[in-house]
This record gives structure tokens, sequence and C-alpha cells, in this order.
């Protein structure tokens, strides 16, 4: 099945005979197959790498690490042209058309082999619906408007030269597509003491399709349902931690290894009973380090067993084959320095286990860790400086790291930005949920330490709620394909590019100023269509922002 457009994008490919491929699909194990096959091709080195970058390195988050290409260098600069790799699709399409075709066969195929009942193929669809939207979503937030379709390619009678959709009427489709079918997918496929409870959190079900509906809802602007779809996730999560309270078998580590933040259930950075300076990093090793954690709802599964990878953590973020563990991508300065003695720019309190397990310093350099370590151990006692701090870690040897697209801290700061937007009456719920996260951070869970964020200090306004609210995002999912996104949701909101040049400009200590200059351009904001793609698609218009234009294509 991997043959169907493996030689290139559904928009451009002709399909193979359409004869060939029903006369495969006649059994449960063609489509589940098939199913399958979907997910791969999202882990593919070059999808998860593109949608990977796309979310993050245009962001204050990232600058050149050890031997950064040229092509990635250019980006960092903001000097991003239509021939830069980074801006070719087809990975993001060949995985969309995959989805296309399983949803199309799917039913015929239920309806002929009696060991695949309706009730598992809907299921299975919800998924492959699911997968598609997080993709064709990925490309709307990057390139604002794209080519769309919901049909796949089967036959040399289609049309392959499809206009560009625009990013609104992309989401409302996708809004549309996955309400119809979120209580199709599976609450959930093991109990989670089940040695494969991971597939609860690395394929789709409906807590995973909901937090893609809620991501949808907020950037649509429709706040109240993204708002109300986020309760029924963190409902969902309430409901299973009393059930591991409740099991025999789990009960320990809910207790021990678990708290209530102003009562949503979170992994602790460090375990029950155990004194307040003590080593930290449980949060990390759990969510990121092993993966498929509680908090987990949606991310890429990566196992020797099954011999898929992750090459983007080990090439970009934390090469064990580097001095210092650099990849291509380094932390800026101003993310990690002067972190130990409470100066630092983006974290709030030198306590913020978040800044440790992120960042290292190496020298006078920042390098990468999240994802690329299995466990870290952060001394918190008497914190005079940042290396005291890095008692112990274990870097990652092979590239098997997951990939999370959605966790529940995620959702928590979706809800408190949905309900800051509605107005000053909901300001102190939005404030709770991020002075959640944020006590996670510290491992705080009692109220005789003072809260380093304080409700009187954003509570008469939504400027200050809102900055609050995009900063602790920032920390909370620093190198996690999100920080871009955030700054172009901002700005789409908005109306101009102000606050995403100011969050921005730190990371350029070099030509500051014309940089400024260009991303005062909304439309920048977005990457340009790739020069390959204008030419086999004249139904395309570049981004005007970008200096390449259909009167160069003939050059």
């Amino acid at each position: 099945m991997l043959s169907l457009s493996a030689c290139g994008d559904f928009l451009d490919i002709k399909p193979q005979n359409e004869i060939v491929l029903e006369d495969y699909w006649t059994e449960k194990a063609d489509a589940t197959s098939m199913l399958m096959s979907c997910y791969d091709a999202l882990g593919a080195e070059n999808c998860l790498r593109r949608i990977a970058l796309w979310g993050e390195v245009r962001s204050d988050n990232m600058k050149a690490g050890t031997n950064a290409p040229f092509w990635l260098q250019d980006i960092l600069k903001e000097n991003l042209q239509p021939t830069n790799e980074i801006c070719n699709w087809e990975d993001i399409y060949r995985t969309i058309n995959y989805c296309n075709t399983f949803i199309h066969y799917a039913p015929s195929v239920s309806a002929t082999d009696p060991n695949y009942k309706d009730s598992e193929m809907k299921a299975n669809v919800a998924e492959a619906k699911a997968i598609r939207a997080l993709c064709y979503f990925t490309l709307a937030k990057t390139f604002n408007a794209v080519p769309f379709t919901l049909e796949p390619s089967l036959s040399d009678d289609q049309e392959y030269i499809l206009p560009a959709t625009k990013f609104e009427d992309i989401v409302a489709a996708l809004i549309a597509d996955l309400e119809g079918c979120k209580d199709d997918a599976v609450r959930r496929f093991y109990l989670d003491d089940n040695a494969k409870s991971y597939e609860n959190s690395s394929r789709f079900t409906r807590v995973g399709i909901r937090a893609l509906l809620a991501d949808l809802y907020l950037w649509a602007g429709d706040y109240q349902k993204c708002s109300e779809t986020c309760d029924e996730i963190i409902s969902y999560k309430k409901s299973q931690y009393e059930e591991w309270l409740a099991d025999p078998d789990l009960r320990f580590r809910a207790n021990h290894e678990m708290a209530l933040f102003n009562e949503i259930p979170l992994i602790l950075e460090s375990p029950v009973g155990s004194s307040i300076d003590t080593y930290r990093g449980d949060a990390y090793e759990s969510i990121f380090g092993d993966g498929n954690s509680f908090e987990s709802l949606f991310e890429l599964y990566c196992n020797t067993q099954f011999g898929n990878s992750n090459k983007y953590v080990q090439d970009y973020y934390c090469n064990r084959n580097n001095s210092g563990y650099f990849g291509f991508l380094a932390a800026p300065d101003h993310l990690y320095e002067n972190i130990a003695i409470d100066k630092n720019v983006v974290f709030l309190s030198k306590k913020d286990c978040r800044a440790y397990e992120n960042i290292k310093a190496d020298g006078s350099r920042f390098a990468i860790r999240k994802y690329g370590r299995t466990s870290v151990s952060l001394n918190m006692k008497s914190i005079s400086n940042e290396s005291t701090v890095q008692a112990g870690e274990a870097i990652r040897s092979n590239d098997r790291s997951n990939w999370i697209f959605y966790r529940l801290t995620d959702v928590m700061l979706m809800k408190a930005e949905a309900e800051l937007l509605q107005g000053e009456a909901h300001f102190e719920t939005a404030f709770s949920l991020i002075n959640a996260v944020n006590k996670r951070a510290r491992n705080v869970t009692s109220t005789t330490e003072r809260d380093t964020l304080e409700y009187a200090d954003y509570a008469t306004s939504q400027n200050a709620m809102e900055q609050l609210l995009f900063d602790e995002r920032h920390r909370e999912l620093m190198f996690e394909g999100k920080r871009w996104f955030d700054l172009v949701r901002m700005a789409k909101r908005d109306g101009n590019t102000s606050r995403l040049v100011n969050e921005t400009m730190p990371k350029h200590t070099t030509n500051a100023a014309s940089i400024r200059i260009k991303l005062a351009d909304p439309n920048i904001v977005y990457y340009p269509y790739a020069r390959a793609e204008l030419k086999k698609n004249p139904k395309l218009v570049q981004n005007p922002a970008y200096k390449d234009d259909n009167a160069q294509l003939t050059n």
C-alpha cells in the first residue's frame, strides 16, 4: 500500500489503476494495514521534520547549533525563499492521501468482510480523519491557504490541479468533519495497566480527537466551544485519575507520583512525601523520557520493536555524536542565561524545573535537551548556579524518542486562552489553569509556599492576562513545535505583527533592524509556496511577502 503515492504528492502524481486498488481492499487486514500506514507516514522522517520545524524554527526558541545546514541557517536569519527545502509539502500531502484512500475504501471492506465490524470500521475512519485533519491544519497554519480536498486520488479522470483554499474555510471543514466522527473513535484501546496501553495515546482516541478539535476551535475564534471541548478532556482525565486511585495495580502511582493542581491531576516533579528541596525531574522522565504518560493525549510512538525512529530529535536537538550533544539547533541565550540567579527573562523562578529539563549550558552555548534525555536529576536545594542544579542526566542512546502533539497541560492552557478572551468574568478561571501548570513546574502542591504568579497582578487587564498565557505556553511547550504557531495566532488576532516581532527579536543579534522591518509585513508570518509547486500548479498564487512571483517561474 505504501506504493499508492510514494513517488510524489497526490496533487501532482497520477494514481495507479483504480481496479487494482479495488481488488486489494477485500479484507479487514488490508484496511488495518493501510491505517497503520497513515500513522507511519505521519511519523516519517521528512514529514515529522517539517511539521516540527514549521511550528518552531522561526520563533524565539531557536538559533543555529552545530553544523546547521545552509537552508536551516537561512530560515533562522529570516532569509526564507521559495527555493528553501522547508517549503516542500510533498510528504504531508502523501500522508493526507493515505488517509483519504483509507476513508474511501474502508466501508466497502466492512460490507464484504464480516470480521470487520461496522463499529470498528467507523472507529478506524475517525482515526484517519484525525490524522488528515492534523496534517491539513498544520499546512494551513504554515502557509495560510493550501490546496484542500477530502477525496483520494484514484483515477485519471480526477482534477489534480487545485487552487488554494482559505485558512478559515479549511478550519471550518475540519471542525465539521471531526465533529461528525469524534464519538465513533474508541475511548481507549487497552486498560491502563496493560502492556499495550501506550496505544491509548499513540493512536487517536476520543480525547485525542477532542484535543485537536479544541485547537481548531481556538484558531477559529469560537472560544466557548474551545472551552467546552477542553472541559470534556479534563473531565475524562479526572475520571481516569479516580480509576487509578481505585485500582490496586495503579493506586501507588496515583498516590505517590501524581497530585491535584487546582483540582486537575498532573504528574509530580518529585514523589509525594519527598523534601521540598529534593531531586526533581520525575515529570520530565514520565512525559518525555518514557513517553505515553498519563498526561498524553496523542503522540507518535517510536520503538525498536516496530522499527520506527525519530531522527528529528537526534539530528536537530540532542545529537549524542557531537560535543555538548548539540544538534543542528541550539537555544538562544535569553531562554536560559541567569536562570539560577532569578534574572532570566522567560522563566520567572529559578525553581522552575522546565528550564533545566529543556536546556543545558555547554560553555557559553545552550544545548536543547528536551526529548533528548530519557531522564534528568535536578538538585533544587540551595540553587546558586546552573551546574549544581544539573545533578545528572541520561542521554537517549538511540533515536527512539516519541513526539507529542497534544498533552493535558496544552489543553489546560488552550482553555485558559479561550476563557480569558471571553471577558473579565472568565479571568479567574483562566488564571487558575495557568497557575496550575506553573505550580506543577515548581512542584508546589501546598499553600504554604507563596505562588510565583499572583492573580492581582493580572486581574484588571486582558492584555496582561493574555501575555501571561502566552508566556506560560512558551515555558511549558518549549521546543514542542508550538511556539511559532502561537505567535502567528497572536498576530492574526491582533491584526498586525507588532507583538510577534517583539517576542521574536531577542534571538536576532545581527541584522536586527532589517529583520524587524521584514517581519512587519503580516503576510510574512506564513511560509512561501515552494517554487517547484508553483511550476506544477498554475492555480497557486505566491504569498506577496516573498519575491518569487509567477513571472519568475519561466526564467
